[in-house]
């Protein structure tokens, strides 16, 4: 994909107005509150000014602005003006669906209203703006097309109805996302007619059918491009804007290019995810048997290569079976997830299979006439090699800053996937990055521990970045009440039972209380069911809504759900700390069932720890508490959302009292005044808003 400047290299870019523009936005008395009657809020002048500042000087700045700032309008407003003054496009980077739902349907129409009404910034209403989605979401019309005419040989007959289907939304729909089509087609069959593949391209679909071409078409001329944190880093490991413009070129995903992360706290974690090894039995045999089924006797070799290929691919499917069978039975035998120590932890025996099978590929392409068949085998040709290499890096440790490791998962924990990832990530991170040439402006409500951004700039190699933190302007004391209890048990395996016992009574207590919504935030799903099996009764007979994440419904659904209800108690565990959003009544409490210290078992977080002691540091000190600290300020930021909301924190881990650590929470809380309360003494002490 390219971008609107394709001109790198050549003359720089125009002078911009965003600093000018953006003081007389956000004065005090000034546009913003001349033209949409918003109210002037010094931080978030403050964050725009340095949001323009920063980007004028293609500079870094990390600025953690407090719920209610109103951060997304101060980084927007001076994005778009900049953006359309130097024909550059601002990439803005989110890591929840619900928060890029808010830019695109909210804020954005905000910043056009503005442009719009405000003589001085007329040139500035007709910015472009697009989410960019990852191309396998896309219906490819000419890959539909092919696969209509050879399903026969393509796919199962038990798959023609799908497509069929598939084919008669293709008349209606005006994106070809898949999310729209329900219920959702079956794996096999989108993989023959989504745009990822080298046979949905600019050569051979039609720009004006093809969704995804489409969608590009929109992408190159957008100012401002909407992404998730996942799909940048996927991007950028696919090369983002060298491999659109060259070596030279700057820019993180295009040429030329600046990004806004928005929920950056985020950002270490998902980038460890995506610049590591992900390799799945399942992907495996999907892979192989895109190539060809032996089941229902379909797939890409069934024409093109005849009983030699599909042999080849049997041969392939086989040695998988063997090879991730094995590692499940050894490795995996006792544990879930288990750190790979050692090389050479299994033979090799899918190497030599992939390999017959990669050459075959090779030779009937070359055999091929240059068109979309001829393509299509190369781009199967790379994944075979993909595939062979992630088996080699992962059976060799390859990468000595990577740990890796194996786990177990789906449904019935039968997927067995070879993983790694880099014990540091800020390497990757300042050279992907903040070594761009271009500003990235990282901004959370949560980007500070004891006040200080120097942890989270050391652990996105953000060292060199400018720094500002401002609080929010809502008013806790008068609006937040926090409860402590004193008389929960340690989470100790020898009180585990009891503990639990405790955690049901108090929060079958607290949410009896408060007339609204109650979101129970655990650390553990283990707990979080045990808890649900005693309450979900108690619930059902007081008339209220239970919801736990785990079951059928997304977390973007259960949120939804929470907010329409009006009174329901939400269960939810890690993705909930963050993110949520539900203003008003509907949230009227969050109770905290444990600090949300991650286990250090995992072998990512095993292996920083290890590489802590080894340099002489302490692991604790230096990386569970901090990120514990972070992951709590934001589970507690989920109950204040906006200016007139009310409601009740409710802490049920004793370890804020009895630990010397327990200090540090306390002082990250927006309103210091808290209740202790024991089950002796709650019924007076506990007093809810009316």
């Amino acid at each position: 994909m390219i971008g609107l400047r394709d001109d790198t290299g050549s003359a720089p870019a125009p002078a911009s107005h965003a600093p000018v523009l953006t003081a007389k936005i956000f004065a005090e008395d000034g546009w913003l509150q001349e033209a949409l009657q918003l109210e002037h809020r010094p931080q978030q002048e403050q964050m725009a000014r340095a949001v323009a500042g920063a980007m004028e000087t293609d500079q870094p700045l990390l600025f953690e602005a407090g719920t209610g700032v109103g951060k997304s309008l101060a980084y927007l407003i001076p994005g778009i003006i900049r953006a359309v003054d130097q024909s550059r496009q601002l990439i803005v980077s989110t890591h929840t669906i619900s928060l890029q739902e808010q830019l695109e349907s909210n804020d954005l129409p905000v910043c056009r209203r503005l442009f719009a009404s405000t003589p001085s910034l007329a040139a500035y209403r007709d910015f472009k703006a697009t989410v960019l989605v990852g191309k396998s979401n896309y219906l490819c019309t000419t890959r539909l097309s092919h696969t209509l005419a050879d399903r026969a040989t393509l796919l199962a007959d038990a798959d023609y109805d799908d497509l069929r289907r598939i084919a008669d939304w293709a008349e209606t729909t005006t994106t070809g996302l898949r999310h729209e089509l329900k219920p959702a087609p079956r794996a096999e069959v989108w993989d023959a007619v989504s745009a990822d593949s080298a046979s949905c391209s600019r050569k051979h679909c039609d720009g004006q059918k093809c969704f995804y071409q489409r969608a590009r078409i929109r992408l190159r001329s957008a100012n401002v491009v909407i992404v998730n944190h996942a799909l940048l880093f996927a991007l950028i490991n696919a090369g983002g804007a060298q491999a659109q413009a060259g070596q030279d070129a700057k820019g993180v995903l295009f040429a030329d290019d600046f990004v806004v992360l928005d929920e950056a706290h985020t950002v270490p974690d998902v980038a460890t995810e995506n610049f590591g090894l992900s390799l799945s039995s399942y992907s495996v045999d999907r892979a192989l048997k895109y190539l060809f089924n032996p089941r229902t006797k379909r797939g890409l070799l069934r024409k093109l290569a005849g009983a030699e290929g599909q042999q080849r691919v049997q041969d392939a499917l086989d040695a998988s079976r063997q090879f991730f069978e094995f590692i499940g039975s050894t490795l995996l035998s006792e544990r879930s997830v288990v750190r790979l120590r050692v090389t050479d932890s299994a033979e090799p025996t899918l190497d030599a299979p992939l390999d017959a099978l990669h050459r075959l590929v090779g030779q009937v392409a070359d055999k091929l006439e240059d068109g979309r068949e001829r393509d299509e085998l190369l781009e199967q040709k790379q994944k075979l090699k993909a595939i062979q290499a992630g088996l080699t890096e992962w059976l060799t440790l390859g990468d000595k800053g990577h740990v890796y490791w194996g786990e177990r998962g789906g449904r019935k924990e039968t997927i067995v996937t070879l993983r790694s990832a880099p014990i540091d990530v800020a390497p990757e991170l300042r050279r992907h990055l903040f070594g761009r040439g271009t500003s990235v402006i990282c901004t959370s409500a949560t980007l500070a521990v004891g006040g200080e951004t120097g942890p989270f700039a050391a652990r996105m190699g953000a060292e060199d970045a400018s720094a500002v933190v401002v609080k929010s302007p809502f008013d806790f004391e008068r609006n937040m009440r926090v409860y402590v209890a004193n008389d929960v048990p340690l989470p100790t395996a020898q009180e585990a039972r009891l503990s639990l016992d405790v955690l049901a009574d108090y929060i079958g207590f607290c949410t009896e209380q408060v007339r609204g919504g109650s979101l129970v935030l655990f650390t553990s799903y283990s707990d979080m069911r045990a808890v649900a099996a005693l309450l979900e009764d108690h619930f059902r007979d007081a008339g209220r809504p239970f919801l736990m994440q785990g079951a059928d419904l997304s977390r973007t659904e259960l949120a939804r759900q929470m907010r329409s209800l009006g009174n329901a108690v939400l269960f939810g565990t890690d993705s909930f700390w963050t993110g949520v959003d539900v203003p008003g009544d509907a949230l009227g409490q969050v109770i905290i069932t444990r600090l949300p210290f991650d286990p250090p078992t995992h072998p990512i977080t095993e292996a920083r720890c290890d590489q802590i002691r080894e340099r002489g540091g302490n692991p604790f000190n230096e990386l569970t508490l901090p990120d514990a600290l972070i992951k709590f300020r934001q589970g507690v930021g989920r109950l204040i959302r906006r200016a007139s909301d009310r409601g009740l924190i409710t802490i049920l881990d004793s370890r804020l009292l009895a630990k010397s650590y327990g200090r540090l929470f306390i002082a990250s809380l927006p309103q210091l005044e808290f209740t202790l309360l024991s089950r002796e003494t709650r019924e007076k002490k506990f007093h809810p808003f009316a």
